[in-house]
């Protein structure tokens, strides 16, 4: 079988809109995804970051342009659809790369008060992580 895109997610929280916060979140976010993903950057075809409409004070794609390897990357940032009830502060992530392993492991890294949106992947990725 030839190459094939894949698709990672992920998501985090920060505890106040502020640089300093949406920094420490984005680099946690970013350093578990790349411990736990044999990601090539040079094989990343995008990253978008989506962020609640409670979180402006920067872009995350700022913050990750910042990073050894990133800064070819085609990031992009935009805001994610307000639904009443939904998680504040959340950062979402959604990487698509080419990949000549389609059957290939994927770590999708769900931080803080994040691992609530997809309790299903938590517990499979910490069975994969004990490995």
């Amino acid at each position: 079988m030839g190459w094939r895109v894949r698709a990672i997610r992920g998501a985090t929280t920060v505890s106040e809109n502020s640089v300093a916060a949406i920094r420490e979140a984005v680099h946690e976010l970013l350093d578990e995804l790349e411990a736990h993903n044999r990601l090539d950057m040079e094989e990343v075809v995008s990253v978008t970051f989506s962020v609640t409409r409670d979180l402006d004070a920067i872009f995350p794609a700022a913050i990750a342009r910042e990073r050894p390897n990133w800064s070819n990357v085609p990031l992009l940032d935009v805001q994610q659809m307000h639904v009443e009830g939904s998680l504040p502060r959340c950062i979402r992530l959604l990487i698509h790369f080419n990949t000549p392993n389609p059957a290939i492991e994927i770590y999708h890294p769900y931080l803080r008060q994040a691992k609530n949106l997809r309790p299903d992947w938590t517990l499979a990725q910490a069975a994969l992580t004990s490995k």
